[in-house]
């Protein structure tokens, strides 16, 4: 009877909670754990992917003896292929109705993230976000936990640190889908005060091969500044060549942004263009910190020498730990390991101390401000600042 319910995707509540009649609660012997992972690894945008689960995948080898014995952990892979909602959420019932997973974890894209909440609450099925940073998410479901960052966190700490720093007239570019808007408006929130002024804004398409007419448009307004936003990897070292290219950097319009548009592993690829381009980010591969140089180790020699972690490889990282720390506790399945997952911790993360905010379930964590400079003939993100114990600014300013 349970197997002919779980045919029928609608009735997936009433299946889901059927199935769970077949675990215990606390860990035991001879025990599997399954955790889907739905993340994007084709596509224009699948690097982003592939950091994430690089990074989850380094945590699970490095951490896997430390589990209880007896319990195992299986990780079910799937590609929803880029920004498709459709998609993520045939998966997500796949992986709950017929996989029988206890945890998802991953979740590049919003929309993506989006559709699966629905079935998160219906199964209680927590979702351990890596990416996903639109702020108002973890109020789209009960059973979501983000312990990636909040484009509030980063594009906020950014308009606040310009404006500090004698920016007076600042552009606003940004893709145009949900976490591009909500970094223009966390910015603006920010920047424009005090005086200082948002010379123009502009919606760019979330891909796209040509950038230089937008700068352009920008260039011509004469701002002292641009903030900008688009999804990192290949498609913002587009958007820095073109901002290179129109002559901003030329003109002295300083580039400013989350650390989204200076994400280390690209950072060979934009050449000398993305210099001095100030960004707010929550992890550099050049930090000092003793755990992050050991992290940076353990992934050259898993992953290449000349491979270098992104702050989504650290997301992917800090999520299995996440995973693992409610696994060790014995609570992996729904409200238990909702109540694990909302009161984890971690000291030694290699982007420094990390918590989950109980009342929102999203990350308390710092933010760098980094600037790119050369060292050593390589190009890096050299923190300048630092904010300690940044929460989601958005949440503070909309309570429930």
């Amino acid at each position: 009877e349970v197997a002919m319910a779980c045919k029928d995707l609608r009735s997936l509540a009433g299946c889901a909670a059927a199935l769970s009649l077949g675990f215990t609660t606390a860990a035991s012997a001879d025990q599997t754990v399954k955790i889907g992972m739905i993340l994007s690894l084709s596509g224009p945008t699948a690097s982003l992917g592939e950091n994430i689960l690089h990074g989850a995948q380094l945590y699970f080898d490095t951490h896997k003896s430390e589990l209880p014995k007896g319990v195992n952990v299986e990780l079910l892979q799937r590609d929803d292929g880029g920004p498709n909602p459709g998609n993520a959420r045939r998966l997500a019932q796949e992986l709950i109705v017929r996989d029988h997973v206890q945890m998802i974890g991953g979740l590049v894209f919003t929309p993506n993230a989006a559709a699966i909440a629905p079935l998160a609450t219906q199964s209680k099925t927590p979702l351990v976000r890596m990416n996903a940073s639109t702020s108002n998410l973890t109020r789209l479901s009960p059973y979501i936990v983000r312990v990636s960052y909040k484009k509030w966190q980063t594009a906020y700490t950014i308009g606040e640190w310009a404006g500090k720093h004698g920016f007076k007239k600042a552009y606003v570019a940004v893709s145009d889908y949900a976490p591009g808007i909500d970094s223009e408006k966390a910015f603006i929130a920010a920047f424009a005060k005090d005086g200082r002024q948002i010379v123009g804004t502009v919606h760019m398409p979330q891909i796209t091969p040509d950038y230089v007419p937008y700068m352009q448009q920008i260039k011509n307004a004469k701002p002292d500044s641009m903030f900008m936003f688009t999804n990192a990897g290949r498609i913002t070292t587009a958007a820095v060549k073109g901002y290179s290219d129109a002559g901003l950097k030329a003109a002295g319009i300083t580039l400013l942004g989350p650390g989204d548009i200076t994400s280390d592993e690209e950072l060979p690829n934009m050449g000398d263009a993305v210099l001095g381009t100030v960004t707010a980010g929550i992890y550099s591969a050049h930090s000092s910190l003793p755990q992050n140089v050991q992290f940076v180790k353990l992934w050259k020699s898993k992953y290449g020498a000349d491979s270098t972690p992104s702050f989504m490889a650290v997301c992917g990282w800090d999520g299995m730990a996440a995973i693992f720390a409610a696994i060790k506790e014995g609570k992996y399945t729904g409200d238990a390991a909702m109540d694990a997952l909302k009161h984890w911790k971690n000291p030694d993360s290699p982007r420094g101390p990390i918590a989950i905010d109980q009342a929102t379930r999203d990350i308390v964590q710092q933010v760098y401000i980094d600037k790119v400079e050369k060292v050593n003939g390589h190009l890096a993100n050299v923190t300048i600042e630092t904010i300690p114990n940044v929460k989601d600014q958005w949440k503070l300013v909309n309570p429930l």
